[in-house]
């Protein structure tokens, strides 16, 4: 069972943290596909046929971003938007993504302490990210926890980065091997 990472990230070649776990993603083409949409949709236009087949395809999703602005990049955003559509991923009828892993790997430029209800954010990472677990509580999907480093933007050191790169397959390989019996995971 191979899992789809869903990556956006609209400028990846300039990214520390995205960049680098890519580099690792691609060491384990066998059981990771990386999916970026900024390189596939560069207009914007996005073929939902397609991304609906694409995610039937998998049973493990992880949309993997930098968190702008307390939220996805607006092309993810505008991606989600377009392919779950009604009759397709909700609805009566809409029960293509019911079942399905979904996980979220998220690069945070800030640091982990400002993401608590004292911080300087005064949200924590699973308030900032409440949209998206709703989403996949609302298609049927299985949330899992989220994977994220903090202080990409200026505190984070190559070690640190290249430790994260690590950390993520391990994340993503726990996930993909384990069985959640259709409980739904929100948080870490």
């Amino acid at each position: 069972m191979k899992t789809l990472v869903i990556l956006a990230h609209p400028n990846i070649e300039d990214s520390r943290v995205n960049n680098r776990w890519k580099r690792e993603l691609l060491q384990y083409t066998n059981e990771i596909t990386i999916h970026e949409i900024y390189k596939e949709y560069p207009n914007w236009s996005i073929d939902v046929l397609k991304e609906q087949q694409l995610l039937e395809a998998y049973d493990n999703v992880i949309f993997q971003f930098p968190l702008y602005w307390y939220s996805y990049p607006p092309l993810l955003k505008k991606w989600f938007d377009d392919v779950f559509t009604h009759g397709w991923a909700y609805g009566s009828k809409g029960d293509k993504l019911k079942g399905k892993k979904l996980g979220i790997a998220m690069s945070i430029g800030d640091k982990k302490e400002n993401y608590l209800p004292t911080g300087s954010v005064s949200f924590t990472v699973d308030e900032v990210i409440a949209p998206f677990k709703a989403s996949a509580v609302h298609v049927g999907a299985i949330t899992l926890p989220y994977f994220a480093v903090f202080g990409a933007s200026f505190q984070a050191s190559d070690e640190d980065i290249d430790q994260s790169a690590k950390d993520y397959i391990k994340y993503i390989f726990q996930y993909k091997l384990n069985s959640y019996n259709g409980t739904r995971i929100l948080t870490i």
